[in-house]
């Protein structure tokens, strides 16, 4: 057997926080088997995110707990939405102040050298208020919706994308058979990357995403050229953050107001805007969790597995405070303040949003 290399962390714990999607425990193999089988690393894992901090929920981790993790969905360490440094009483600094005070106290009490925190932008802007903080910290960057700053693609995006095209393409054939339109939401947060990229794998013959406020006489203009060549159906592909032009307009606590009159579901609210304007015979239908759920694609196990060992590599340098990431067909890493506090949008100029105009598909604002 090999020796082990050298490394600068003896002891690190890892954690899963915000929430579930393909790929967390492809992570955690990667991770944990490179720092333990290469360096000799003793490896703590917390359970339920940051949760497992405050409450001293963990336990030492042995080879046969990541062992025939890689296709499995979910999370072998559970996962919550556990926000430290936010208090969800109002106006109440104590108890953020006393669930951080918890974690750092947990994090010296084992004697962790560095925490791993796989999550979204919530769980790495986390991560860097508490490398702020003092500790010795590494984020993965997971999310379905790719909309973390610093890499150009976080696994789970990948599988998703597929269960939102087969959904797509399922829906076609029902579609068609009854000469309906048929609006799917899929999930994406503020974001469109889901949706566009769908839409565009699936034939979506409309696809609305925040980054573009629809116009829902746009919609109906072009259902109503379709339907005038002979196309008597049709797909629209909502984001879940989609809003219209009227929408864009309001402040935050308007839009609210104005959803839980209308639905708060943009696939109801389109659906019922469709048939009223149009009379074509219209349903919606909201995908859901079922895109974070199962097993990762194999592009994310890939993925999830080279940011894994990367950051496993970044533990033994004692390169810490970074998240590790994918730029062009490089595994690198980016200075975790990075993707602190921002979202990754669509921009309106890129590629892909052209390619669909470019097929003939409808993004709400001609």
């Amino acid at each position: 057997m090999a020796s082990k290399r050298s490394s600068v962390t003896k002891k690190f714990g890892i954690l899963t926080a915000g929430g579930d999607c393909p790929g967390l425990n492809a992570a955690i193999r990667g991770v944990c088997r490179a720092a333990h089988d290469r360096y000799g690393m003793e490896i703590i894992g917390i359970s339920d995110g940051f949760r497992g901090l405050i409450e001293e929920s963990v336990r030492v981790l042995h080879p046969n707990d990541f062992s025939g993790i890689l296709t499995r969905g979910g999370t072998i360490l559970g996962a919550s939405r556990e926000k430290p440094f936010k208090s969800d009483i109002k106006d109440s600094d104590d108890i953020a102040g006393e669930k951080v005070a918890a974690v750092k106290k947990t994090y010296k009490k084992l004697g962790l050298d560095c925490l791993v925190v796989l999550g979204g932008n919530g769980t790495n802007t986390t991560g860097y208020r508490f490398a702020k903080e003092g500790l010795n910290v590494i984020g993965l960057p997971k999310t379905i919706d790719n909309d973390i700053v610093g890499t150009d693609r976080a696994f789970g995006f990948h599988s998703a994308l597929s269960i939102g095209t087969e959904a797509i393409d399922r829906l076609h054939s029902t579609a068609r058979s009854h000469s309906r339109v048929i609006v799917i939401e899929l999930m994406g947060h503020k974001v469109g990357w889901l949706g566009l990229y769908a839409g565009v794998a699936g034939g979506g013959d409309v696809i609305l995403i925040p980054e573009i406020p629809f116009d829902i006489q746009s919609i109906v203009r072009h259902l109503d050229d379709r339907a005038k060549i002979g196309k008597t159906y049709s797909i629209v592909v909502a984001a879940e953050g989609a809003l219209s032009i009227k929408e864009a307009k309001m402040d935050k606590q308007e839009r609210k107001k104005y959803r839980a009159e209308k639905g708060p579901s943009v696939a109801y609210r389109v659906a019922r805007e469709i048939h009223d304007e149009t009379g074509m015979e219209t349903r919606a239908t909201v995908l859901g969790y079922m895109q974070r759920g199962g097993i990762p694609s194999a592009s994310d196990r890939v993925l999830a597995t080279s940011l894994g060992t990367a950051a496993a590599d970044l533990l033994a340098r004692g390169d810490y405070g970074r998240m590790v990431c994918l730029h062009g067909n490089d595994i690198s890493s980016v200075d975790l303040s990075v993707p602190e506090g921002k979202i990754k949008s669509v921009p309106v100029d890129h590629y892909m949003i052209d390619t669909a105009i470019a097929v003939g598909t409808c993004m709400g604002n001609e």
